[in-house]
C-alpha cells in the first residue's frame, strides 16, 4: 500500500518518504500487538489455514456472482411492475473455523440483492430482494465455495434453511 501511494502521490522526496515510512512502521507495530490477542473462540490464525492455491479461483467465481446477480437485480428494478418479494432467511452453516463464517458473510453482502443483517455463532440472518437472491445460499453452492478455500474435505454446510415470513420467526 505505501508503494501505491508513493506512486499515486507524486511526491517522491526524502521527508515525505520517511513520513511514509514511519507511519507504516507505526500502524505494523499498532497491528502486531492486536494480533496477539484472540478475540473470538476458536480464532486461529487465517493465513495458517488457507488454501492460496484456491484464493484465485475464489476471487473469480465471487466477481463472476457479484456480476450474475448485479444483472438480476438491475432487471427487477427496471421492470415497471417493479416486482420485489423481499423475504428474510435464517439458517445454520458448519464451518471449521470463524473465518469462514467472516468469509461468506462478507460474501453474501457483496452479492448485489442479499445483505447479511447478523450472524450468531452458527446461525446466519440474511435479507434478500427476491428468491433468486438467496438461491446460492439455499443450494448450499456459495458456502461450498467457503470451505474450499480453507479445506479440501468437502460437506454439507447449510442446514436448518428456512424463508421467515413474520418478526416472531426472527428470534
Amino acid at each position: 500500500l505505501m508503494g501505491f501511494w508513493y506512486l499515486m502521490s507524486g511526491f517522491f522526496d526524502l521527508v515525505h518518504s520517511l513520513m511514509g515510512v514511519v507511519s507504516v512502521l507505526i500502524v505494523m507495530g499498532i497491528n502486531h500487538k492486536l494480533k496477539k490477542h484472540s478475540y473470538f473462540e476458536g480464532e486461529t490464525d487465517i493465513i495458517k489455514d488457507v488454501r492460496f492455491i484456491y484464493v484465485p479461483f475464489y476471487f473469480f467465481w465471487l466477481l463472476f456472482q457479484i456480476i450474475v446477480s448485479g444483472i438480476q437485480v438491475a432487471k427487477i428494478l427496471l421492470s415497471p411492475s417493479l416486482p420485489i418479494e423481499t423475504s428474510v432467511v435464517k439458517f445454520k452453516v458448519d464451518y471449521p473455523n470463524p473465518h469462514c463464517k467472516m468469509i461468506l458473510g462478507n460474501s453474501i453482502t457483496l452479492t448485489p440483492g442479499t445483505l447479511t443483517v447478523d450472524i450468531r455463532g452458527d446461525e446466519f440472518i440474511v435479507h434478500s430482494i427476491s428468491s433468486v437472491s438467496f438461491e446460492g445460499i439455499a443450494s448450499d453452492d456459495m458456502p461450498q465455495q467457503v470451505l474450499k478455500l480453507f479445506t479440501n474435505e468437502i460437506h454439507p454446510v447449510v442446514s436448518d434453511f428456512r424463508v421467515l415470513h413474520s418478526k416472531e420467526e426472527l428470534s
